[in-house]
């Protein structure tokens, strides 16, 4: 083979490593994207890759077409995937920020496009590689790269991009990619190419229009989130577990996660003093206390009222969110500045990892995880997980879940309820309306039954102990139902919590 041959399978084999890499990622940037926009990630990964891989077999059937000019069409085609894919993001993006409605439709209209296109490439490559390598060399060379492709991006993305860079610029990222290879395909395939300068400006003209959406995606971003949130933006970070949008209006601060909205100011006393005063205050000789979850710092604040507790541990698996909390100063000044206090140990880890390994036993546990929204959280809604927490909570202690609201999620919350008893605890559910969210749910469990406390001993703005047995009354609509346990296995919660919410919300 000649040094020109050589150089032209390298660069094609490393052109396959690329379209790899550049494919699955525009995958996981649209499925992230949508996972982060509708909060609907139970589903969404697993029909974005299922749609790609569809729409790359349907690509691949359509390269058999392609008769001529295979060199010619493939510089074409990288050009396409890098603007489709590398504006695919911020596409999403705007729609969403101005209309909902049409998202779920360009996003799979994104990926079909991008499946097919990735999905005509790689045969073209064959294609043309063939005249070099035997048939045995071609596909072992061509699978080699693309799955290493894949695997690279799959391990990058979560880890360095998205984290780093965010979707928009991330797609962007790999837009250039694309870019860059077709460039370089005219550079090493020149002599098969069109002597015409045309196809060498199209290659430059799309990386200096990614190049441009990449430097600008920054303030892009600022500008369809300010669409997508009326009020003014604080903070914005994606990390690897979610996305954090805190917004302002007059005097409400209001926290986004994935979309979802976690608490008003206006009202968030009212959430966090009933997850916490209820089972706290029944528990005079409380010395420890564990919080899983509740990054925010606003069940700490709470339970820092009550001087008898000398010891919390806050568990939260995202650390940018503690941070966020600790120093941002109207958030420290709306949770009491509970993470400087010398009480309280903030540990950045996953809950059920961490009390694998926890040492010790806890007088009251406040278990404030999000929503049962995936596979990865309904998975600390489990029968495996409440019996771990069971180990480490004291004889005479108690746990409270928040779980949801009864009312929207009526089905969802007994079964957390079913859950609780399935792993042998005595639980007693209640409820109480936070106007930002509804009626919401709470359960007390423990290896005891619960008796309300006589008297709350610390100031609070909400509950008094008058009101506090009526929290333990549900009326007819939000009454038991028949539910069964969420166990590992089968995740029944998470469905469940999907299917009523997305009624709720028509």
């Amino acid at each position: 083979m000649t040094e020109t041959g050589r150089g032209q399978r390298h660069a094609l084999l490393a052109s396959v490593f690329i379209i790899a890499s550049c494919g699955l990622a525009y995958e996981l940037v649209t499925g992230a994207q949508s996972s982060y926009l509708l909060g609907d990630s139970v589903t969404q990964f697993s029909t974005v890759i299922g749609t790609y891989l569809f729409a790359m077999g349907i690509g691949s059937w359509l390269s058999r077409y392609i008769e001529r000019a295979l060199v010619l069409r493939f510089v074409q085609l990288e050009l396409l995937v890098g603007i489709v894919g590398g504006f695919s993001a911020a596409a999403l993006f705007a729609v969403f920020a101005f209309d909902a409605g049409p998202f779920r439709l360009l996003l799979y209209a994104v990926v079909l496009a991008v499946g097919v296109l990735v999905g005509l490439e790689i045969p073209l490559v064959m294609r043309i590689l063939k005249r070099d390598l035997s048939l045995r060399d071609l596909v072992s060379q061509v699978l080699t790269v693309d799955y290493l492709g894949a695997l690279a991006v799959s391990l990058a993305f979560p880890l360095l991009l998205a984290p780093h860079l965010g979707l928009v610029r991330t797609g962007l990222m790999f837009g250039l990619m694309n870019a860059a290879v077709a460039l370089w395909a005219v550079r090493v395939f020149r002599a098969q190419l069109p002597r015409s300068p045309a196809l060498l400006l199209q290659a430059l003209a799309a990386m200096l229009l990614i190049a441009a959406g990449f430097v600008g995606a920054g303030r892009f971003t600022a500008w369809a989130e300010q669409q997508m949130y009326s009020d003014e933006i604080l903070y914005t970070r994606t990390t690897p577990y979610q996305r954090i949008v805190v917004t302002r209006w007059r005097d409400d601060l209001r926290l986004f996660l994935n979309n979802n909205l976690q608490f008003s100011s206006r009202d968030e006393y009212r959430y966090h003093e009933a997850l916490v005063h209820p089972g706290l205050a029944s528990l005079p000789a409380a010395r420890r206390v564990l919080v899983l979850g509740g990054g925010d710092g606003l069940a700490v604040r709470e339970i820092l009222k009550y001087p008898q507790v000398r010891e919390v541990t806050l568990v939260d698996l995202d650390p940018e969110m503690t941070t966020l909390f600790r120093s941002s100063p109207p958030l420290r000044k709306l949770n009491g500045d509970a993470f400087n206090s010398p009480r309280v140990r903030v540990i950045n880890a996953d809950a059920a990892r961490w009390l694998e390994t926890a040492e010790g036993l806890f007088d009251f546990v406040v278990v404030d995880f999000p929503d049962p929204t995936s596979f990865a959280v309904g998975k600390l809604y489990t029968v495996p997980f409440y019996r771990l927490l069971q180990r480490r909570l004291a004889p005479h202690g108690r746990i409270v879940v928040q779980s949801t609201s009864p009312y929207y999620g009526r089905k969802a919350f007994w079964t957390v309820v079913a859950t609780l008893e399935a792993a042998g605890l005595k639980v007693s559910p209640y409820h109480a309306l936070v106007p930002s969210f509804g009626e919401w749910g709470f359960i007390l469990a423990g290896f005891e039954d619960y008796r309300p406390p006589a008297r709350l001993p610390v100031p609070t703005r909400f509950l008094d102990a008058a009101g506090l047995p009526g929290l333990f009354v549900f009326p007819p609509d939000m009454g038991r139902i028949a539910a069964e346990p969420n166990r590992l296995n089968a995740q029944n919660l998470v469905r469940t919590f999907e299917e009523e919410w997305k009624q709720a919300i028509r």
